[in-house]
């Protein structure tokens, strides 16, 4: 398991909740998505730009809107502090290979700036070699 990546994603709720300027971006933001790295996979749950609840994965029977499906080492890269090209942004992710989105993008572009800003506030926490 990779326990960088896990520990940054369990850190979200209390990161994103105490962001008075991020919740109110987010407010109109209901929603679980999947954010996958390799094999590890966690439901994030979203209700009103506050993130209730974070589940290790995968869970049977366990609905989500979309997807961000990518290796362990592409989010690496891309939660450095100052990451790459192909690293920066979620749809340069996918551009270039790294990242896959899944499932009903709906969600994700109606709350686009709300779910970028959560995704990237892990950004310097993990140690790693820029690509």
């Amino acid at each position: 398991m990779n326990d960088d990546i896990s520990r940054a994603i369990q850190t979200l709720p209390d990161r994103v909740n105490a962001d008075h300027r991020l919740t109110r971006i987010g407010r109109y933001c209901s929603t679980e998505f999947l954010l996958a790295a390799g094999e590890a996979s966690f439901h994030i749950q979203v209700e009103r730009g506050r993130i209730t609840q974070v589940l290790p994965g995968p869970r049977r029977m366990r609905a989500w809107s979309f997807a961000l499906r990518g290796a362990p080492d592409a989010w690496r890269h891309f939660w450095q502090p100052v990451p790459a090209v192909g690293f920066n942004d979620i749809f340069a992710m996918c551009r270039y290979g790294h990242l896959h989105i899944d499932g009903d993008v709906g969600p994700l572009l109606e709350n686009l700036r709300f779910i970028k800003e959560v995704i990237a506030l892990p950004r310097g926490d993990i140690a790693g070699d820029a690509p």
